[in-house]
């Protein structure tokens, strides 16, 4: 995903010091995975956010969401300034109304150093960079109680502003049967043993050889947690560019470092009601 405009700028200053994945400098396959989450200097990200809280964002960054966004989650001025106050927060058929004085700034997935996506193949992931998109739901799934916190934005007179929050159930999602899959998945190390393919078919730097360059390979299903920053505890995160499709059969979770832009793709695929783990991408 395109970090915001200006928060692109200085978080490459971050990213100048790890490899981005088959084409930069050799990097060994758990030292990427670390960091994201141990390497990186908490305090210099909290400089980096006090710096991006004071500036102003750049009228281009309404062009793309995700430039936005990044922009959105990280500067607290500019998150009131776009939301639609009174905010109406909907829960099932009740609904309430937030004033501007009432509202905690909402960081998303900025602490924990990297988001993931749902996708439900490669061809939605263009979605991204379309700039013609006028709605997008970022979604706050909270694992282990079976609600989504759907945020909604639309981009009016040529800004994006959050326009309203609905609280609803895995059910009411396009994703309702992968996200239940995904909540025991993630917690339950045997579910995860008896729904991952092994060997599990690999694509990204050679971990037997040179990581500078991508290949097709296998790996043992065992090691499929090393390519991931972490594994989510309770929330997880998607941002719906509408690309939502409720009977695919394949769905791709990826995982992305916001700071070194490392890229993790898990490939599942549905076969009657179970899915499994079949391919893992990594850049």
């Amino acid at each position: 995903m395109r970090r915001g405009v200006f928060v692109v700028v200085i978080l490459s200053v971050i990213a100048m010091f790890f490899g981005t994945g088959c084409t930069d400098k050799k990097e060994a396959k758990t030292d990427s995975v670390a960091v994201v989450t141990d390497t990186i200097d908490t305090t210099a990200v909290d400089s980096i956010e006090e710096i991006i809280a004071e500036t102003p964002m750049p009228k281009a960054a309404d062009e793309l969401f995700d430039d936005f966004f990044f922009n959105f989650a990280s500067n607290k001025q500019l998150q009131r300034n776009r939301i639609v106050f009174p905010l109406t927060v909907k829960n099932g058929e009740e609904s309430h109304q937030v004033q501007r004085q009432e509202w905690k700034m909402e960081k998303f997935f900025r602490s924990q150093g990297y988001f993931t996506l749902i996708f439900d193949n490669t061809k939605q992931m263009k979605l991204v960079k379309d700039t013609s998109i006028n709605k997008v739901t970022v979604e706050k799934i909270r694992l282990g109680n079976g609600t989504v916190e759907q945020f909604q934005f639309e981009r009016k007179n040529g800004q994006w502003v959050l326009s309203e929050i609905d609280n609803i159930s895995y059910a009411k999602t396009g994703n309702a049967s992968f996200l239940a899959f995904l909540d025991k998945f993630l917690s339950d190390e045997g579910s995860q043993q008896h729904s991952i393919d092994n060997p599990l078919p690999y694509y990204g730097p050679d971990p037997e050889g040179e990581e500078n360059k991508c290949v097709n390979s296998e790996i043992a299903a065992s090691e499929w947690r090393e390519y991931l920053p972490e594994l989510p505890n309770d929330v997880l995160y998607n941002i719906d560019y509408g690309q939502t499709n409720a009977s695919s059969n394949q769905k791709i979770l990826m995982f992305k470092g916001i700071a070194n832009g490392l890229e993790t793709q898990l490939v599942f695929k549905k076969n009657g009601n179970d899915w499994r783990l079949v391919k893992l991408n990594a850049q």
